[in-house]
């Protein structure tokens, strides 16, 4: 695992979560989630070692974050924080250069190849109409994809997002998160994101934090949220116009669940597949064979490794 958690005590002068484990590899996509005041910020804190743990330990890579520096941290983990300064007179492609500056003196040139790896990032995130415009004149759904920008062309592993969809409409809201669902697919990158809106986690997390009650409940989406019924109760975005769904017969709970996961992971055609849920075990047919598993992560292997 790329980033663990290890019986960690989080907090200040008091304890605000306790005896947390956790632990999310490459390619993984996290969202933390909790009420104000539980301690997602200073979670996200310890992390950076910006807070040092009250007990336990966090690990990058098994290196012990209190035994790195401050730039092999920067190496590790790009940040975006959500009320991130702006600025002044910088354009788009001034801001999302600047996460060069980790490799460089404060005052540097980008070398030739710098700056294709810029001008390729401001192109994935569609923003090269933007490339020379001022910050101050960008919607906030441009300008978080900027600081998103910014925070690739660190290079980092991680990345660490704290509410980056706040204050975004809907709209704005998915592109951003689909484009950290295509980041961590495609450029195999961990990206842990933190926000009020739990909606957000069926469609777009792989695995979520859960702080509630002093305690960090983590594992995949559905499992997690499953377990906890206040999380039960999202709306389903439509965001997979190439999924094409199998037969579910299951409580209705469980059956927006396993569509999510499903919609979620496969762009492809599972009506072949039937599912069934009873007495806490689901049923899994595809033609003459029958797969049987209690969780939602066996349900993604098995359905992996017979399609």
């Amino acid at each position: 695992m790329h980033l663990q958690i290890n019986q960690a005590n989080i907090g200040y002068d008091k304890t605000l979560i306790s005896n947390a484990n956790a632990s999310l590899k490459l390619g993984d996509v996290c969202l933390l989630i909790g009420n104000n005041g539980v301690g997602k910020t200073t979670l996200i804190k310890s992390i950076l070692h910006q807070n040092p743990l009250l007990g336990g330990e966090i690990l990058i890579e098994n290196k012990n974050v209190k035994d790195l520096t401050v730039k092999e941290i920067a190496e590790n983990i790009a940040i975006v924080f959500s009320k991130a300064v702006i600025p002044q007179n910088y354009t788009v492609e001034d801001l999302i250069s600047l996460g060069k500056y980790i490799y460089y003196p404060f005052y540097f040139e980008l070398k030739k190849q710098d700056r294709a790896e810029v001008a390729e990032i401001i192109e994935e995130l569609d923003l090269a109409q933007y490339k020379n415009t001022p910050l101050k004149n960008l919607s906030d759904g441009n300008l978080q994809k900027a600081f998103i920008g910014r925070a690739l062309t660190q290079n980092s592993p991680i990345i660490i997002l704290d509410e980056p969809t706040t204050h975004l409409d809907e709209k704005n809201k998915i592109i951003i998160l689909k484009t950290l669902r295509k980041l961590a697919k495609e450029q195999n990158k961990l990206i842990l994101f933190s926000s009020h809106d739990w909606r957000l986690a069926k469609e777009f997390a792989d695995k979520i934090w859960y702080i509630k009650e002093k305690q960090l409940f983590a594992g995949m989406v559905e499992d997690v949220m499953i377990q906890n019924d206040e999380l039960t109760n999202a709306s389903l975005f439509q965001v997979n116009k190439n999924f094409v769904a199998p037969s579910i017969s299951s409580p209705e709970i469980q059956k927006e669940m396993l569509y999510s996961l499903l919609q979620k992971n496969f762009q492809k055609d599972l009506s072949g597949l039937s599912f069934t849920y009873q007495n806490k075990i689901w049923n899994i047919s595809d033609t003459n064979t029958t797969y049987q598993c209690e969780s939602f992560e066996d349900i993604l292997k098995i359905i992996q490794n017979i399609h």
